[in-house]
């Protein structure tokens, strides 16, 4: 996808400077030419030879290099990129943008451009939150620079928390959202995810046991192809996607409403492990144990969310996709559920313990449509969610439904 489009890759001086050399590597793969630049600090992490081995360019490190300054090369390197990534930006390197310093050549490119920016901040999670770093990435996002991450974790010096750079291929698909006019650019698609909570009282639940991390992929994987995603998520173990609408909701009556609120919309994605039941009445005080056996609790059914819009009459999507989540005969309760509740597609999938599918990082399903099935390998939830992006791509090739 990124066929002839060059990235300056500017590689700041932090641990997460390691990362940088996957993201070459991955970049490359799809096509871009990649130019190097080294910061001093970034040398002492990562060395010039095996990021000009990975580039298959020469590396700049200097801003004084007399070769290229005699046509003014630190110019032309800052105006030839279609796109600037800075990986890792450091707390150093976002000051001096936001404050318009030029003392080294990463400064001094970044300065001198007018190319599109996009930033992977990497640093501890204390100089992250401090508020000068905080004010400075205002100003760089009021100058239109675009931000992929941090992330939430463990760090290299011990602590946890928001900081860490975003993963190689997180960046790719920011770099290519801003580069490619991806195929679901102007379609607008509803993802939910996650399980949804029914309290039992105001200390206990019953709830699904799904960490959110498929549906949290299907997202970002169509928010990379350009779709408008609206992501309506249950409380899930794994943070929301970045570049998509989120809206987060506890139970299955606040999930159907929100899903009714988003539409209308080109495609429906409900990989949400929506609770089937509630509790009819649920207790506004903490149950207690009396010695006269367990409470007798009455339930109610709730709202069938993927029947509900896919046997619409009105402002009903084009593409509406279910999951099935089975612990045996697999295709055999899918198929009769995608034709029960009236949806294009079902994901079927096999949760059975010994899997280790639910709550895990791969997953193993099957499409399912009118006229047959089609099985995929067992891979990671995120490269499921990119051939699932792909074929609704495929699947939308006519006009974007109306606003």
């Amino acid at each position: 996808m990124l066929n002839g489009k060059r990235i300056l890759l500017i590689i700041g001086g932090g641990i997460a400077a390691y990362k940088a050399l996957d993201l070459i590597r991955r970049l490359r793969e799809r096509g871009a030419a990649v130019t190097p630049v080294l910061t001093r600090a970034g040398a002492e992490f990562v060395t010039p030879l095996s990021v000009a081995a990975l580039a298959g360019e020469k590396v700049y490190t200097d801003l004084f290099d007399l070769t290229d300054e005699a046509d003014m090369g630190h110019i032309q390197l800052s105006r030839v990129a279609d796109l600037i990534v800075v990986a890792p930006a450091t707390a150093d390197l976002m000051a001096k943008m936001a404050g318009g310093q030029a003392d080294d050549l990463a400064s001094t490119l970044l300065l001198a451009t007018d190319t599109p920016v996009l930033i992977a901040p990497a640093m501890n999670v204390r100089m992250w939150e401090h508020p000068a770093t905080q004010r400075n990435l205002a100003t760089l996002s009021g100058d239109g620079i675009a931000l992929v991450g941090p992330n939430e974790g463990d760090m290299a010096c011990g602590e946890y928390g928001p900081g860490r750079m975003a993963e190689p291929m997180e960046i790719v698909e920011a770099a290519t959202a801003r580069l490619v006019d991806g195929p679901l650019k102007g379609r607008r698609i509803v993802v939910t995810s996650g399980p949804t909570h029914e309290p039992i009282d105001p200390v206990r639940y019953i709830a699904n046991r799904s960490s959110g991390a498929q549906g949290t992929a299907i997202a970002a994987a169509l928010a990379a192809l350009g779709a408008e995603v609206v992501f309506i998520t249950g409380p899930a173990s794994v943070p929301p996607p970045r570049g998509v609408t989120v809206h987060p909701v506890e139970t299955a009556r606040e999930m159907a409403e929100a899903v009714d609120a988003a539409l209308p919309a080109d495609a429906a994605i409900f990989a949400a492990a929506v609770a089937d039941w509630r509790v009819a009445r649920q207790s506004s005080r903490k149950l207690k144990k009396t010695g006269g056996g367990m409470p007798a609790l009455e339930f109610a059914e709730n709202p069938d969310i993927l029947a509900g819009v896919a046997q619409r009459k009105t402002a009903r999507p084009a593409l509406v996709v279910g999951f099935a989540a089975e612990t045996d005969d697999v295709l055999e309760h899918a198929t009769a559920k995608r034709a029960r509740k009236g949806c294009d597609w079902i994901i079927a999938n096999d949760v059975s313990p010994e899997t280790g599918i639910m709550g895990g990082a791969e997953n193993a399903v099957t499409l399912i449509y009118k006229d047959g099935h089609e099985s995929w390998p067992r891979m990671a939830k995120d490269m499921v969610a990119r051939k699932l992006a792909a074929r609704i791509a495929e699947a939308l090739g006519g006009p974007a439904a109306d606003e």
